[in-house]
């Protein structure tokens, strides 16, 4: 503010009047000067004078020997500002002005966001959008977000007591008061909020829409290597990404669901890591990330009801108890068929948006009504050994460039696991080479993944798992050690389990001239442990390919399961369920996965009829001997 320069006995002007400034509501000590008249009201009474509001940031004290009068609550003077202390105190003398004139004075310019680490210990004023509100045991805290980022700020009414119980989430608001560090973050102390509306707040949302569309803008980042086969999948992967980085500027969480297998944590590992620095960039508050996001592993090769059940609980507890929106569903290796609809649609009560970026062969007409946006190779005539590892790398690095070195041997991983031979991957394992990582190192840490991740079950691991992967990994060495000591010990299971089972495994050649192995996985290996059915299926499979040079199908069933592996014969596993789902009455078959790589359930009772009209299939399946497979099946079934 500007103002003539005090006498004392009030401010002058050039007519010989005096100047009484009345302030708005969101002025602060720094719109002051001293020697200066205002408009003040009274707040409160004490033996030795009164305390006045100036705005609602500024309050003093006008001793009781500088009143001419005596007030009571609400009644209002004029008082002069005699001084404003170092701690910030402020004192004021009371005076009579018969003619006066009076001026408003606006507050200058809001501070930024970015801009509070410079105005630590200071009042600063706030103007943004409220993202979420959350009630702690002491004071209700407003997450404000304007052009430049989002700050918590706390107010206090009292201990457990919703503060300003008139503001609610997406309200444009003014926040004055002091900066302070919190927690090794920042946050401001607030001594007023004020939901804004008319001409001034739809200005402040414009600004905000305009800052969030280029915030939300991905990085223009170029694919680690050249595979004209990934590029049609890039204008899908971008959409994804400002999708991403949207919702975390809107305070949206993300709750994201992955497979529990190597690709599935190739893919969700960098994202993590890209999301949860690009939320640390945009938000004051450090604890920001570990509220913003959840990386889940799901051991199922579809969303389970058990598992969108648990999802939709937590976050309407999440939204009861700390006042966040209802989350976004991002999906990786997983979500794109038919199984997935169900879940889709418990979600959709609440209208949860739902996010898909996989490579299992997709059911686009069942799925995409009930999702957002779903990005997967099927969908541009491309296959699964596009993994959904190497989709999600360069989705973390549109969001997080300066990822990009802690992930270049990542994609080779996730193919390497997931059994791709696209052409690329020859590129991928040179651009792993890098980083001194050789095949042979790439198959450990691919292996290490998939012990750690069975131990697991439903824990994501976090940093067990960025070690393993050596994605923000702090010690290489370390990681070594460790991905030595789970691959050593995957090896031994997994050679403990074949001695169990190889000699219990049945052999017949169909009329196509496949091999087809089958095994009881439920009675002639070993259960509850590593490896698992799936797994088990592929190491037998992985060795008959080897034993015998031909075309290979091997089925490892249950009760009411089997995984199904092939190499050479197009088996097109989706459609084969479709149509046994069809043809075996009273068989009440599930499933589906790729071409040549799947699972299926069915009832107990029906599983011979199952498994013989299944046979019969895969007996007429075109060979197809340069029709490998991939290691993409469910660790549990």
């Amino acid at each position: 503010m500007s103002s003539p320069t005090g006498t004392g006995d009030g401010a002058t002007v050039p007519d010989g009047g005096t100047i009484v400034y009345d302030l708005a509501d969101q002025c602060t000590s720094d719109d002051l000067e001293e020697g200066a008249l205002y408009h003040a009201t009274v707040n409160g009474t004490v033996e030795y004078g009164v305390f006045v509001d100036l705005s609602d940031a500024v309050s003093g004290l006008v001793h009781d020997s500088n009143l001419l009068g005596q007030y009571d609550v609400g009644e209002d003077l004029i008082v002069e500002l005699g001084e404003i202390r170092p701690d910030g105190d402020l004192s004021f003398e009371e005076v009579r002005a018969a003619d006066y004139e009076e001026q408003r004075v606006a507050h200058g310019n809001a501070t930024t966001v970015a801009d509070l680490t410079d105005a630590t210990g200071e009042t600063v004023i706030i103007e943004g959008q409220v993202v979420q509100i959350k009630q702690t045991g002491g004071p209700t805290v407003f997450q404000v977000r304007d052009e430049t980022g989002i700050v918590p700020c706390a107010a206090f009414e009292e201990a457990g007591v919703r503060a300003h119980p008139d503001v609610e989430i997406d309200d444009i608001v003014r926040v004055s008061g002091r900066a302070e560090e919190r927690d090794d973050g920042l946050q401001v102390e607030a001594e007023s909020l004020t939901v804004l509306d008319g001409e001034e707040a739809d200005d402040i949302e414009s600004d905000l829409d305009d800052a969030l569309a280029e915030a939300a803008e991905p990085a223009d980042v170029e694919p680690l290597v050249e595979w004209p086969a990934f590029e049609k999948l890039w204008d899908d992967l971008r959409e994804v990404a400002t999708e991403l980085r949207k919702t975390v500027l809107s305070g949206r969480p993300i709750r994201m669901r992955h497979h529990a297998d190597g690709d599935g944590l190739c893919a969700s590992v960098p994202l993590q890591v890209a999301l949860e620095s690009f939320i640390a960039s945009q938000y004051e508050d450090a604890s920001a990330p570990q509220h913003l996001l959840k990386r889940l592993p799901s051991k199922a090769p579809y969303y389970e009801m058990e598992d969108v059940t648990r999802d939709l609980n937590f976050a309407l507890e999440d939204r009861t108890r700390h006042g966040q929106k209802l989350p976004m569903l991002l999906m990786l290796d997983n979500g794109s068929t038919e199984e997935d609809t169900p879940a889709y649609r418990n979600l959709r009560h609440y209208d949860i948006p739902v996010v898909v970026v996989d490579h299992h062969h997709p059911d686009p007409e069942a799925v995409e009504p009930l999702i957002e946006q779903h990005v997967n190779p099927y969908l541009h005539d491309e296959d699964y050994r596009i993994t959904t590892g190497m989709l999600c790398v360069e989705l973390a690095r549109m969001i997080d460039p300066d990822l990009t070195e802690d992930l270049r041997h990542v994609p080779a991983v996730a193919g390497l696991s997931d059994r791709s031979e696209a052409e690329a991957m020859r590129d991928y394992i040179d651009l792993a080479g890098e980083k001194d990582y050789d095949e042979a190192d790439l198959r450990d840490i691919g292996e290490a993944l998939d012990y750690a991740t069975h131990w697991l079950r439903y824990n994501s691991g976090e940093q067990l798992i960025t070690d393993v992967l050596n994605v923000d990994c702090d010690d290489r060495d370390r990681h070594g050690e460790v991905v030595d000591f789970l691959a050593d010990r995957a090896e031994r299971d997994v050679e403990d389990q074949l001695d169990a089972a190889m000699s219990h495994v049945e052999h017949e050649r169909l009329d196509n001239g496949a091999h087809l192995y089958t095994i009881d996985v439920e009675n002639h290996a070993h259960r509850f442990t590593y490896p698992a059915p799936g797994k088990t299926t592929g190491e037998i499979h992985d060795r008959k390919v080897a034993e015998t040079g031909d075309p290979v199908i091997t089925i490892g069933y249950g009760p009411d399961f089997a995984v199904l592996r092939s190499d050479g014969v197009r088996l097109d596993i989706p459609r084969m369920v479709t149509e046994l789902t069809e043809e075996v009455d009273g068989g009440g078959v599930s499933g589906g996965g790729h071409l040549v790589v799947g699972s299926i359930k069915f009832v107990k009772g029906r599983r011979e009829s199952v498994i013989d009209a299944l046979v019969e299939k895969m007996a007429e399946a075109e060979i197809d001997e340069e029709l490998g497979s991939s290691t993409a099946l469910p660790e549990e079934v």
